[in-house]
């Protein structure tokens, strides 16, 4: 006989593991695109967002879709979402990430222990954070998570190029030519604007990828701390492009988690330089993007 507090215990385990299996089989969706479908409609069927589908098949458009394409479908907005802890991770951080509270993962895992996570744990996320967290590409992230990530990084700084275009190739030829930088881009990111990169292309820079000190700051001691990411255009003219800061938010969220940075030290190359700086322009929404990490 089954006391009921063992009952309920089993119960738990049972939708557990009924919860993994519905994450895998629904992970394992697809679609192929017939003549005169739309995005939209794909993702209607599914019960899902047009934007949910973009970002989930990395599409620089959602109006450029091909018949005979196969597209992945994203989980429903009731499915959990199955999270691998890294190293580095706290439960809030991963919590804020993902929009939800720290408590809903805690409830939905039993947690007995939330301060003892370790690598390669797999937390489940609750379905509705589907709606709220910026995701990476696929193929970003899977070159992101190659990345060995050494200890010391404590800041993430936000810059501009200055410049209306702009790519890795170019900007790492300025550093080395005209600025004498013998690793050359200083950035450790770059994200594109449309002119020279697509629009909300994020691109990770040599030193990322040797885990080397950055070259954006004047301060060879802020360098060493301090990760390094450069928006394309000059925001003293125009704003930044809402594909840009969706980037943006999604990269630094992600680097947050590898390297356990809280959101305080999140800033901008004209709040941290020793030296003067404009950078990143009077049109970067500075407030209200620091603001969408705490949400």
């Amino acid at each position: 006989m089954l006391f009921p507090h063992s009952y309920h215990r089993l119960l738990r385990v049972f939708l557990l593991c009924f919860c993994l299996v519905t994450v895998a089989r629904a992970e394992e969706r697809t679609y192929t695109v017939q003549s005169g479908d739309t995005l939209g409609g794909i993702a209607q069927q599914f019960g899902v967002s047009a934007r949910d589908m973009q970002l989930y098949n990395d599409l620089p458009s959602a109006d450029r879709i091909v018949v005979g394409q196969v597209l992945r479908v994203p989980p429903g907005p009731d499915v959990p979402i199955r999270y691998i802890v890294r190293a580095g991770d706290v439960l809030s951080i991963i919590a804020r990430n993902h929009g939800v509270r720290a408590s809903e993962i805690i409830e939905l895992n039993e947690l007995k222990n939330p301060d003892a996570l370790h690598v390669g744990q797999v937390l489940l996320i609750p379905g509705h954070a589907r709606q709220q967290r910026t995701a990476l590409p696929e193929h970003v992230r899977r070159e992101l998570d190659q990345i060995r990530v050494r200890s010391g990084w404590t800041h993430i700084v936000i810059h501009h190029s200055g410049t209306r275009r702009g790519n890795v190739r170019d900007m790492d030829r300025y550093h080395r030519e005209d600025r004498r930088m013998v690793n050359g881009l200083g950035y450790h990111f770059v994200i594109g604007n449309g002119n020279g990169m697509r629009n909300g292309e994020i691109a990770m820079g040599p030193r990322w990828r040797a885990q080397q000190d950055g070259g954006h700051l004047a301060s060879a001691a802020q360098n060493r701390y301090s990760i390094g990411i450069c928006l394309v255009g000059n925001f003293d003219q125009t704003r930044p492009t809402a594909q840009q800061l969706h980037s943006l938010r999604a990269l630094v969220g992600y680097l947050q988690q590898r390297a356990g940075i809280p959101v305080s030290n999140v800033t901008t190359h004209t709040r941290i330089n020793v030296r003067p700086t404009a950078c990143p322009g009077r049109h970067f929404p500075t407030e209200e993007f620091l603001r969408s990490l705490r949400n």
